[in-house]
């Protein structure tokens, strides 16, 4: 009943000439930035900030202006971009400006220190984001999101946390909470494909609309329900599953450079030794 009530939550129109700021993620944000330089303060500044404050900027026109007009009142596909963004680009950003000064005196804390270890584990990292990716597309959950904007925040604070916790094994800063070796990464990141790439397939091949308020969204470029649907299904799993293959890659790349200043350096040592 509730989904024939309005359209969308924001409401918003969309215009090349304006840009809407939504004040809930300025003051994350900030409240973000703000936590950090307190870090920060407390240790020796590093040259990580820059990938922090590069999320942070990310996150503001991820969830602000055009993308977000147009993934909360006009396309699913957009909507997926969004997603995307912050599980793919932001929180990678984000863990790559952490240091292991500003997180050691947290780890220390009597009692943090054991949960840390568990949470950011791979398998419990794997489940989380699977799990919490999954269940907010579900159907009932996505479009209740949609049609409530304190719930759609929530959405996407979920997104985002379970997001950071993905890419810990892989990014970790500090060794206490370890990465995983380079070819456990290259394992992980495969693995991590695989649920995205069902649960795309899932909403690209759907013959039914799945999130019917997109449905009585006013049409852009002529785009219908369907097709958005289909786009949508197709942006998390094909640009998706692409960069996941990216990153393997590149782990690889790094497995293979420190493999060979290795070798390199017996050799150099055995030629002492003889």
């Amino acid at each position: 009943m509730w989904m024939a009530i309005a359209l969308l939550h924001t409401g918003a129109s969309i215009s090349v000439t304006s840009f809407t700021v939504h004040p809930s993620t300025v003051i994350g944000i900030i409240g973000l930035a703000a936590l950090y330089e307190w870090g920060q303060r407390r240790t020796h500044r590093s040259g990580r900030a820059v990938w922090f404050y590069a999320g942070l900027v990310t996150m503001f026109f991820a969830l602000n202006g055009w993308l977000h007009d147009l993934s909360d009142s006009y396309l699913f596909s957009a909507h997926m971009v969004q997603h995307l963004l912050l599980a793919l680009v932001v929180a990678p950003l984000l863990v790559m400006g952490l240091s292991a000064d500003m997180l050691r005196p947290i780890i220390a804390l009597r009692g943090i220190g054991p949960v840390a270890r568990w949470i950011t584990s791979p398998i419990q990292t794997f489940a989380i984001f699977n799990v919490v990716v999954a269940a907010w597309h579900l159907p009932p959950l996505y479009n209740f999101a949609l049609a409530h904007h304190p719930v759609h925040i929530v959405q996407h604070l979920m997104f985002l946390a379970a997001s950071v916790l993905m890419w810990w094994p892989v990014l970790s800063p500090v060794p206490e909470l370890p990465r995983l070796s380079y070819p456990g990464q290259m394992l992980y990141l495969f693995l991590m494909s695989i649920p995205m790439a069902i649960i795309s397939v899932y909403i690209a091949y759907a013959d039914q609309i799945l999130y019917p308020l997109y449905a009585s969204a006013p049409r852009v470029w002529a785009i219908t329900p369907m097709n958005d649907q289909l786009i949508g299904g197709l942006i998390m799993w094909i640009p998706g599953g692409l960069y996941f293959y990216t990153i393997i890659s590149v782990v690889f790349y790094r497995w293979q450079q420190r493999d060979g200043v290795d070798s390199r350096a017996g050799a150099q040592i055995d030629w002492v030794r003889s």
